[in-house]
C-alpha cells in the first residue's frame, strides 16, 4: 500500500505577523467575513491586527461574531446565509478550534445549497470562499486541517465534514494573542494538541512522515509541562505550544483522529467537559490498552522523556484537576456512541465495546 501526505495550507509565522503580512490579505477577495466567538478576538488584539490589515489594503469587512463553544449546525447555517447577504467573496477565521471549524463550514455553505441532511455526505460541488485562519488557541490545529466538526443537537453528537476543499490557503501564527489565555484553556487546548500528535502515531494511516511531525510535536508539548503545571509560561513556551498544535494539525489531516476522539465527544456533548480536557481525560487509559498491541507506545514516552505511563498519569492528574463524577449508566450510553463514530476504527487494532467501556470506567472513576 503506497503512502502520501498532503498538506496546501501556506503558513506565515511569528511575531506581527498579520500586519507585516498585510498583503496576502488582498489576494483573497475585496470583502471579508470575519468569523469569531463572542469577544476573544476583540480582548486579545488579534482583531484589531486584522481590520488594520484589511485597512491597509482598502479592503472592507464584516463579522459574525456569533460563534459558540462546539458551533451547532444551525450557527453555520446563519452564517453562510449572513456571508451571502453580506457579498463577502473571502473568510477570515479568528480563534480557537469552534470559529475555525465553524468557518470552514460556512465557506462551504456560502457557495454550495446544501440541505441539511445532506450536510455530512461528503458529496459537495467544487465551490466554496478561500479562507485565512488566525488560530488564538494553541490546540485543535484547525488552522491546517480539512476537517470542520459540528454539534449535532438531533443525533446528540458532534460530527464532522470533511473535505479538500476545505483546507485554509493561508494560516497566519502569532503567539501574542495567547498571553493572556486562562490557565484551563491553556492547558485543556495543549492536551488536545497532544492528544492529536498521539492518536496519529497510533493511526491505521500513520506513515514515516506522519510520525516524525507527531513526535516533534510531542516533544514541544511535553518540552512545556513544567511551565503548565506552574502556570508560569515563556513566550518561547507559548511560541512552541503554538507551533507544535499546527504541526499535530498536520499530522491528522493524514492519520485522523482515533478512539480518544470518538469516546470524547459524549463527554463534550452530555457532561459539558471542554474538548480538550475529555481528550486528557481518556488518554492514558487508552495508551494502556493499546500497549499490548504497539511498539510506538515506547516511542511516544520517550518523546515526552518518561519511562511509562504512570509518568504521563501523574502529569496529567495534576494537570487535569479532580474528575467530574459520572454514573455506570453514564458509560454505557457513552460506550453505544463512541462505537458508532468514524474515527474509532483508526485505531489499530479496534477497540471493542467491552474495551470502550472499560478505558471511560478506568479513566473516570
Amino acid at each position: 500500500m503506497d503512502q502520501q501526505f498532503f498538506m496546501p495550507t501556506r503558513i506565515i509565522m511569528g511575531e506581527n505577523s498579520v500586519l507585516e503580512n498585510y498583503s496576502v490579505f488582498a489576494q483573497m477577495g475585496k470583502k471579508a467575513l470575519i468569523v469569531t466567538g463572542f469577544s476573544s478576538a476583540k480582548k486579545n488584539g488579534s482583531l484589531n491586527d486584522v481590520t488594520q490589515a484589511l485597512s491597509k489594503n482598502n479592503q472592507t469587512w464584516s463579522i459574525y461574531d456569533k460563534v459558540m463553544s462546539n458551533p451547532t449546525i444551525e450557527c453555520v447555517y446563519e452564517g453562510a446565509s449572513f456571508a451571502r447577504a453580506e457579498k463577502a467573496d473571502f473568510i477570515i477565521a479568528i480563534g480557537g478550534g469552534s470559529p475555525m471549524d465553524a468557518a470552514k463550514a460556512i465557506s462551504l455553505l456560502a457557495c454550495q445549497d446544501i440541505p441539511r441532511e445532506e450536510l455530512f455526505s461528503g458529496k459537495y460541488g467544487t465551490q466554496i470562499l478561500p479562507m485565512i485562519f488566525i488560530p488564538t488557541t494553541a490546540g485543535t490545529g484547525s488552522e491546517v486541517t480539512q476537517a470542520s466538526v459540528l454539534t449535532d443537537h438531533e443525533k446528540q453528537t458532534k460530527i464532522s465534514i470533511s473535505s479538500p476543499l476545505m483546507f485554509p490557503r493561508i494560516a497566519i501564527l502569532d503567539a501574542k494573542y495567547m498571553k493572556n489565555l486562562s490557565r484551563d484553556i491553556t492547558i485543556n487546548t495543549a492536551v488536545d494538541a497532544l492528544t492529536h500528535a498521539v492518536e496519529g502515531m497510533l493511526s491505521r494511516r500513520a506513515n514515516p512522515i506522519t510520525d516524525a511531525i507527531a513526535s516533534e510535536s510531542i516533544s514541544m508539548i511535553s518540552s512545556c509541562f513544567e511551565g503548565l503545571l506552574s502556570f508560569n509560561l515563556s513566550e518561547k513556551d507559548r511560541q512552541n505550544l503554538l507551533y507544535a498544535s499546527t504541526l499535530a494539525g498536520m499530522v491528522i489531516t493524514n492519520t485522523g483522529t482515533a478512539a480518544v476522539h470518538s469516546m470524547g465527544y459524549s463527554l463534550t456533548y452530555y457532561k459539558n467537559i471542554d474538548h480538550g480536557r475529555a481528550n486528557g481525560l481518556l488518554i492514558v487509559e487508552y495508551l494502556r490498552f493499546m500497549e499490548g498491541h504497539s511498539a510506538k507506545i515506547k516511542q511516544i514516552l520517550t518523546c515526552m522523556g518518561m519511562k511509562n505511563l504512570d509518568e504521563l498519569k501523574n502529569i496529567l492528574d495534576k494537570l487535569l484537576g479532580k474528575k467530574e463524577p459520572i454514573t455506570i449508566e453514564e458509560i454505557n450510553k457513552f460506550t453505544e456512541k463512541a462505537i458508532l463514530a468514524k474515527n474509532i476504527k483508526n485505531s489499530v487494532p479496534n477497540p471493542e465495546k467491552e474495551d470502550v467501556f472499560n478505558i471511560y470506567k478506568l479513566s473516570l472513576s
